[in-house]
């Protein structure tokens, strides 16, 4: 059981309440005077990690950047480079056509079967006299002795003479 003190005991630890009460104050003052200096540590020390973690990151994303960036030149310098040689290769082949075309008219001129002769005369050289001549399908003649083959035809003289022109026709597509 508990006594209660009497009236002027209870007076007399006002002074003594009244001190405590200011300790405690004064603890809990420092107490989160600490807190919120630890607090505010705490986040400059996270908003530093976070500045590194940002520059980092950026760092890393402006490599990225670069380097899809070069990449995609690359790519793009490759596309427009496989395209060019893609119309130069469709321009050799369509000039190929066009000279065989105009060489394989000479098949309807009056000067073709002296030609024609010609070539005969010039494959039995190469071949032998016993070589088998027929003549091409887009005209010229084409022999056959003994394993080998010569082909005279129109076109094949077409074609061998734009091989020939070699760096020539390059200049076909210079600007």
């Amino acid at each position: 059981m508990r006594t209660s003190l009497p009236p002027e005991a209870d007076a007399a630890l006002d002074p003594v309440r009244a001190q405590l009460l200011r300790a405690a104050r004064a603890e809990a003052e420092a107490l989160l005077a600490e807190a919120d200096a630890h607090a505010a540590a705490v986040l400059a020390d996270a908003e530093g990690q976070a500045a590194v973690i940002l520059a980092d990151a950026r760092r890393l994303g402006e490599a990225d950047a670069t380097t899809a960036r070069d990449a995609a030149r690359t790519r793009s310098r490759r596309a427009a480079r496989a395209r060019e040689l893609a119309a130069r290769r469709d321009c050799w082949e369509e000039l190929g056509r066009l000279v065989v075309i105009g060489v394989e008219d000479l098949r309807r001129t009056d000067s073709y079967p002296v030609l024609r002769a010609r070539l005969t005369a010039h494959v039995r050289d190469v071949l032998g006299p016993d070589a088998r001549v027929t003549e091409a399908h887009g005209g010229g003649m084409v022999g056959e002795a003994g394993g080998r083959r010569l082909d005279c035809s129109l076109a094949a003289f077409a074609r061998r003479a734009l091989e020939r022109t070699g760096t020539e026709a390059e200049e076909l597509w210079a600007s």
